[in-house]
């Protein structure tokens, strides 16, 4: 649980309550660069506007916390204010758009009468605000009042929700459309982008939650958002073994600790979509790391099961769930250089008992087996059975020789969930697990705070090829901008079959992908996930053997990220550094474009550039694809020449 230590606010709050409080009155805060300006209004409410450079972008809205017998920001009396500029560098510990990550901003922080006080901070590419309070030991929080008033009918990308109780996957799929379409009984997931008529982007999300509810975004009608939030659940009852129905809910969204911080409520804001790909707010605002040790951390690539059904062929035994299969996977990944092979689900004897493995496969000799490749087991969970058992299910995969642990199924946004999120967090860490969340809700801080927390689902991924037609090169090109920016997102890439727009059609055992060949491999330098699959079947992979290759050499976490081309839903180029090599990528929507790489990021030197793209027929075949190799240096520029649903990645290191 996130909180505020109540001697230390007891005591900064008694100090100021000796001092009159100021009448109603309006606040200043400038960011570094003096682009952005915040601007709060203390009164009979508490407001707050923005505005970037002369666009006003967000005009006055009501922040305030409901809470049973108080309402913080209700007759609002500021005791003292208090100010200050940081300028620091983060250091990830599993860097993932970069390892050293400037935190430039200036904060305003109001001690309000009633023993609470409201932070704000902006910073060169957005602004956040947040409550503290110091109310004693304990406090039901019934409603946070959260508004985002705009000053003209903004586009947007709208992740729509259908469930009243907030129970989803959060697997989204982005309607473009503007503000006032929505009406109040419609809300949406974060992370939610904008874009103003003037032309600037801007992105709603949170950060630093813990013991607290998700917040979601509700129309109005008009060009405004109100805040909304799951209720504590007090009841439910068991549909299947990974679904229930909720009986019963609390008239408070949390109960916790009266003397803490509330998470971050943050907009990203910037004039192109280049600004929205590059910004680190969720992760600069989380929680610092609070593990001693993180050497044993070990991001990577991972040879997966389920997508690709354990369709093998080519061998001489029966492919399926057994050992045999996973010892093809795990010779695979030891070939190619993947850290990890995951056992989904199947594994186990049952989805409820998680600690018996099926009849077909031998744990202790597969991890064995693993461990002579130098690749590492992660184990498949249903969420529910390990929260019942958690201690005794984990140190059984650590006596097995496990490295990691894929949670599935939460599908809920609650205090909570939030909180067993954090417990598995903990529990992982403290035996050296990984983490991976899957049926989860986007990223909000706590894979800073617990690094071994890697990777995030919470994506409508390439999974969904099995079954719709919804994972277009058009969503693909939509996510950069909309649920990556959150965080690490497990989207999945890898389809070594894939389909023009005419020619794709689903198939559950042997999925196939929109798009072309480069289009998929351009993924593993644009999507980012410490922990990133190679989902497809590695029979397929071991097919091409120049295209698989290719990937292998692609890491999974940056020392530096440049966003090069961006237009959400259109396009969008990127290039990452890692050590001593570059790696650029690029892909479109169903629109064939050409893009212009500069290599001005590059040092002085000679360099050489290993680029696949889009093959001369990929427009018809669109597996097609070229392997070329080019002397370049920082004055090169090079041309993104992209199919349609094609992709372009290049691998740069000194020659």
């Amino acid at each position: 649980m996130k909180c505020i230590s109540l001697k230390k606010y007891g005591a900064l709050f008694a100090a100021f309550t000796l001092a009159a409080p100021a009448l109603a009155k309006d606040y200043e805060l400038k960011s570094p660069d003096k682009k952005i300006t915040v601007n709060v209004a203390v009164g009979k409410s508490l407001e707050w506007s923005v505005r970037y450079g002369n666009e006003t972008i967000l005009l006055p809205s009501v922040i305030a916390l409901q809470l049973h017998n108080n309402k913080l920001g209700q007759n609002a009396l500021v005791n003292k204010e208090d100010r200050q500029s940081v300028n620091h560098t983060i250091i990830a510990d599993v860097p993932v758009k970069s390892k050293y990550i400037a935190d430039r901003y200036n904060e305003l922080k109001l001690f309000m009468k009633g023993n609470y006080a409201v932070v704000f901070r902006a910073y060169d590419n957005g602004v956040a605000y947040r409550f503290e309070m110091a109310l004693g030991d304990s406090v039901a929080v019934v409603n946070e009042i959260s508004e985002f008033n705009f000053p003209q009918n903004n586009r947007v990308m709208w992740s729509g929700e259908t469930n009243k109780e907030f129970q989803s996957h959060f697997e989204s799929l982005f309607k473009d459309s503007v503000i006032n379409a929505f009406n109040t009984t419609e809300h949406a997931a974060l992370p939610l982008y904008m874009a103003t008529p003037a032309g600037s982007s801007l992105l709603l999300s949170e950060s630093d939650v813990y013991d607290y509810p998700n917040l979601f975004v509700f129309g109005t009608g008009g060009n405004a958002f109100t805040a909304g939030f799951p209720k504590v659940i007090l009841d439910r009852k068991h549909t299947g073994d990974r679904t229930a129905r909720i009986t019963r809910l609390a008239d408070y969204i949390a109960k916790t600790s009266g003397s803490r911080s509330l998470p971050w409520r943050y907009l990203v804001i910037g004039n192109n979509d280049k600004t929205i790909f590059e910004s680190n707010l969720t992760f600069q605002l989380a929680s610092p790391n609070v593990l001693a040790n993180t050497a044993w951390i070990k991001p990577g690539k991972v040879a997966w099961d389920w997508w690709n059904a354990n369709n093998i062929y080519g061998v001489d035994f029966k492919a399926g769930l057994n050992t045999e299969t996973y010892k093809y996977y795990i010779d695979f990944a030891s070939t190619y250089g993947l850290e990890y092979i995951v056992l989904d689900e199947g594994w186990s004897r049952t989805t409820t008992d998680i600690m018996t493995p099926a009849k077909e496969i031998d744990i202790k000799e597969l991890v064995a087996y693993a461990a002579s490749k130098n690749v590492g087991v992660i184990l498949w969970a249903l969420w529910e059975p390990l929260d019942k058992d958690l201690d005794a299910i984990l140190d059984r995969y650590v006596q097995w020789g496990v490295k990691g642990i894929k949670v599935d199924f939460m599908a809920r946004a609650d205090q909570y969930m939030v909180n067993y999120y954090e417990r598995v967090a903990a529990a992982a860490a403290k035996r050296q697990l990984l983490v991976d969340l899957h049926g989860a809700y986007k990223p909000v801080g706590l894979n800073r705070k617990y690094p071994n927390v890697l990777s995030y689902e919470g994506v409508r991924g390439l999974e969904n090829c099995k079954w719709s037609e919804d994972i277009t090169p058009g969503h693909d090109v939509t996510l950069p901008f909309t649920r990556m920016v959150a965080g690490p997102m497990d989207f999945t890439p890898g389809a070594m079959i894939n389909a023009t727009k005419k020619n794709f059609h689903i198939t559950f055992t042997e999925p196939m992908s929109q798009g072309t060949r480069a289009h998929q491999v351009a993924m593993y330098v644009m999507y980012e996930s410490p922990l990133q699959m190679l989902a497809d079947n590695p029979s397929n992979y071991r097919k091409d053997p120049e295209c698989t290759r290719f990937i292998a050499q692609i890491p999974t976490v940056w020392d530096t990220t440049i966003a090069l081309h961006g237009k959400v839903g259109e396009y969008v180029a990127v290039a990452r550094k890692n050590g001593d090599k570059w790696y650029v990528s690029a892909m479109t929507n169903w629109e064939a474009r050409e893009l212009d790489i500069p290599l001005d990021f590059l040092p002085e030197g000679s360099w050489k550039a290993q680029v696949l793209a889009d093959g001369i027929n990929a427009a018809e075949h669109a597996a097609d694809y070229r392997i070329t190799t080019l002397q370049v240096s920082r004055n090169s520029r090079l041309k993104a020449n992209m199919s349609n649903g094609g992709g372009w990645c290049a691998v740069i290191g000194k020659e």
